[in-house]
């Protein structure tokens, strides 16, 4: 019994593993690294506004391939299946964890040590982005049957993070530089924005809410 269950969950992987949208993804992360290393293509040295300028960038980038992370062109063919949409979606988050990981691992090491902002607080900005964009997905899945809304979310993503540090007001500002006197209060709300990112993904994983039916004529 044990073998079979097992044999389950590996197939289970395998399946979901070939419905990720990896080119998305991948494309995602090439653009974020050519992003933070221009720098070394040109030969010019970034100094530290560059630098977090640099990681913002190539982290909306990336996200933007996440928001294709839940696409599914069959999602109405596997919609009655008996594994949950939850479980799916989780694995999908998952699989994709580690390659996100190595990814900005190299994106940081592609910025110059002299350059390069707290690790600690722009993984923080860069992880929120992520999420975000996962959940924003999510939402997209949950509240509509279109089985693709990766170029639909990619769109209004970008758009709300090209426009939010110019609409945010001063008091909740999130894109301040390094040495700001708000740098440490931005970052807590950089972890509050990370944490209801989390919620709101995780709540929106049930199956996608279908139009209430008219009822027939008495």
């Amino acid at each position: 019994m044990r073998r079979s269950d097992g044999g389950a969950r590996g197939a289970l992987v395998a399946a979901v593993a070939r419905t990720v949208p990896w080119r998305a993804v991948g494309a995602g992360a090439v653009v974020g690294l050519l992003i933070v290393g221009l720098p070394r293509l040109l030969s010019v040295t970034p100094d530290a506004w560059l630098g977090l300028s640099l990681l913002r960038a190539a982290a909306l980038v990336f996200a933007l391939g996440l928001a294709f992370l839940l696409d599914d062109p069959a999602r109405r063919l596997t919609t009655p299946v008996p594994t949950r949409r939850w479980v799916r979606s989780g694995l999908r988050v998952a699989l994709v964890a580690p390659v996100a990981a190595l990814w900005w691992t190299a994106a940081l090491a592609l910025v110059p040590a002299p350059a390069r902002p707290p690790v600690g607080a722009v993984t923080l900005e860069a992880a929120a982005t992520a999420v975000l964009a996962v959940a924003a997905a999510a939402v997209a899945v949950r509240f509509t049957d279109e089985p693709e809304p990766g170029p639909s979310v990619a769109a209004g993503f970008l758009t709300l993070g090209l426009l939010a540090p110019l609409l945010l007001p001063t008091r909740w500002d999130l894109f301040v530089p390094v040495g700001d006197p708000n740098w440490q209060a931005a970052h807590v709300r950089w972890a509050v924005l990370l944490a209801a990112a989390v919620l709101l993904g995780a709540a929106c994983t049930a199956e996608p809410v279908r139009g209430l039916r008219p009822r027939p004529a008495s």
